[in-house]
């Protein structure tokens, strides 16, 4: 199993790059967040997935571990291929990803090109409980299922989400907030957050 490459990046489209390495150049299928990230005749170390079919060896690399393994745990979800498993994660970071999932937020992931609406429940059935610090890129991992949150955070949270705000960016704009802050406090400052 390959897990990872260290090379130049000799080939960039929308959906692949060509990472030579020795003389040798890789075609890999990368997300758009991972693409977006890269530049021609930069060396790189990416992290890597081979998918073996029985017509085809399909390499696939990532910026981050993190990608990497909101990637395999996105394949392992019933019905989830790496097409669209590389479609989810061009729509939304690992992060983000982790934060729709915990709050259950279906609209948001069938923004990813080719997901659905079933699909979309589906990934958050089967992940909501797998919701942890590698959905992260970080060490802070997202708020998931529920509990993550202080009591302030939830007050804040109830209180943006009255205002008409959609979980998952009320929830990501509480993420950063100093835990020490009071419930008006978090709310002022996830407004300006948002607002900006």
């Amino acid at each position: 199993m390959l897990y990872s490459l260290t090379g130049t990046i000799v080939h960039i489209d929308t959906a692949t790059l060509a990472l030579s390495c020795s003389g040798v150049a890789f075609a890999c299928h990368a997300s758009a967040n991972t693409l977006r990230d890269l530049h021609l005749n930069k060396e790189v170390t990416l992290f890597t997935h081979l998918n073996v079919r029985e017509d085809a060896l399909d390499l696939f690399a990532f910026g981050t571990q993190a990608e990497l393994r909101c990637f395999r745990q996105l394949v392992n979800v019933t019905g989830v291929g790496p097409k669209a498993a590389l479609a989810v994660l061009s729509a939304c970071t690992p992060e983000q990803l982790g934060l729709h999932i915990a709050a259950g937020d279906i609209r948001a992931i069938t923004q990813a090109q080719g997901v659905g609406k079933k699909l979309a429940e589906r990934m958050v059935l089967e992940l909501k409980d797998k919701i942890t610090v590698e959905f992260s890129p970080g060490n802070a991992a997202p708020a998931a299922a529920g509990n993550a949150f202080t009591t302030p955070d939830n007050e804040a949270l109830a209180a943006l989400l009255a205002l008409g705000y959609q979980q998952t960016e009320a929830m990501l704009a509480l993420r950063g907030i100093d835990d020490s802050a009071t419930t008006q406090e978090k709310i002022r400052l996830a407004l300006r957050q948002l607002a900006g």
